[in-house]
């Protein structure tokens, strides 16, 4: 069935091409879990719109409490979650349970679980365990577990699509936790945080906690200075403490991305190439390294058929990384599989700059992603997961709805 009119509109919203929506997240004074979502909700993130989406977590009794607070003379939004003093020790299978059965969307849940998988990875080398088994002390609790979720759903809330973050300072001293009196950073904390950007400005206190270094860890794009960028919202989220000499706050940027006066909009990035060759391994165990590689960070991966030595047929494994990912990816890469080593080397990478649109076709509105160089349109490739939706609900090939959500497009 073919639609009556392959002409649509394009909706109020996307009549002007939309700038990607990015945010900085500044980390001068550390971040935790708390400061995270703080800052997200000073910044314009809709506190009724969070409440709905977290009370779909099957947590029990808890008490979410917000204040403005000072902090170094500073005002920011400090976040506490409060509970009954007795929780159970979880496991990374019932949390990523809860959050699978929870309301919040599905991108929200790939990250929350992408975070605490994250977590369960960086306890099991830790305490050289399966990640089956890793209990979750603190970061299983129920404030944790709402810093997180919460974090990846006021995210959404704010239409971020990039978080770019600024190098770490960790702080010093020492930490008391589940395992007794720890260095800072904590040994999960360092774990998380192996090649990304960290320093210390000599402050004696645990400036960066384990929630804090998953958060950033799996939901930067990438680290480093303040993009270019057209700032419209600045939200602070405040610390427990005072500290001596700075304050103590997170400081989140949003708004839209913009190119540097004289440079091309697209993206010119450095990324590694990580490669290994496997003659013997089941092809089922490279089904799940894939999973556990995008779950880990990687840009892509991809398979190609290869003639191996004593002319036996193998596959040649590609995992694309960022920077700040590669050992871990390289790490995964041996663990999963069978190979007995790994090829790695960095490669430059041109991308094209990504703006979401939508347009009104007969069928229903439909997303679109809008690929640009230098401001000419290069490729325009609707969403899979409305397509597919719309088709389901009124009946149509999968094929007539893509069709008329691009033509809506050209006709704009």
């Amino acid at each position: 069935m073919r639609p009556p009119n392959a002409r649509g509109a394009l909706s109020g919203a996307a009549r002007i091409p939309m700038i990607r929506r990015i945010a900085y997240l500044d980390c001068g004074s550390g971040i935790s879990g708390d400061m995270f979502l703080g800052a997200c909700l000073d910044a314009g993130a809709s506190a009724d719109g969070l409440h709905a989406k977290l009370s779909t977590l099957r947590l029990g009794e808890y008490e979410f409490k917000t204040e403005r607070v000072r902090r170094g003379g500073l005002a920011g939004v400090r976040v506490e979650i409060t509970a009954p003093e007795k929780q159970p020790h979880r496991h990374l299978g019932p949390i990523e349970e809860m959050i699978e059965s929870s309301g919040v969307s599905a991108s929200v849940k790939e990250r929350a679980r992408r975070t605490f998988r994250r977590l369960g990875e960086a306890e099991a080398r830790l305490h050289a365990q399966p990640i089956e088994k890793v209990h979750f002390h603190e970061v299983g609790a129920v404030d944790a577990i709402i810093d997180i979720v919460g974090a990846c759903v006021a995210l959404e809330l704010l239409g971020i699509e990039e978080l770019i973050v600024s190098p770490l300072n960790l702080g010093g001293g020492s930490v008391q936790a589940a395992h007794g009196t720890l260095p800072v950073p904590a040994p999960a904390t360092a774990e998380l945080l192996r090649g990304i950007p960290v320093y210390s400005s000599g402050v004696e206190a645990e400036l960066v906690t384990p929630t804090g270094a998953a958060l950033v860890a799996t939901l930067a794009a990438r680290f480093g200075s303040l993009p270019p960028m057209k700032a419209e919202r600045i939200g602070y989220g405040a610390g427990a403490r005072e500290l001596p000499g700075v304050p103590n706050l997170a400081r989140l940027m949003v708004g839209d991305k913009t190119a540097p006066p004289g440079l091309a909009v697209a993206a010119d990035d450095t990324v590694a190439v990580i490669q290994a060759n496997v003659d013997d391994m089941n092809p089922q165990l490279l089904g799940y390294f894939m999973e556990q590689a995008f779950a880990a960070g990687a840009l892509d991966v991809a398979c190609s058929p290869a003639q191996m030595k004593k002319n036996r047929p193998g596959q040649e494994i590609t995992v694309l990384s960022p920077p700040q990912q590669v050992e871990r990816l390289a790490e995964l890469l041996l663990e999963q599989t069978t190979t007995l080593g790994v090829r790695i080397q960095e490669a430059r990478r041109m991308t094209l700059e990504r703006e979401t649109a939508s347009v009104e076709t007969v069928y229903g509105m439909v997303r679109l992603k809008v690929a640009r160089r230098n401001g000419r349109v290069m490729n325009v490739a609707p969403e899979y997961e409305d397509c597919q939706r719309l088709a389901r609900e009124k009946n149509v090939p999968l094929k007539e709805v893509m069709m008329a959500a691009q033509a809506a497009y050209r006709n704009q």
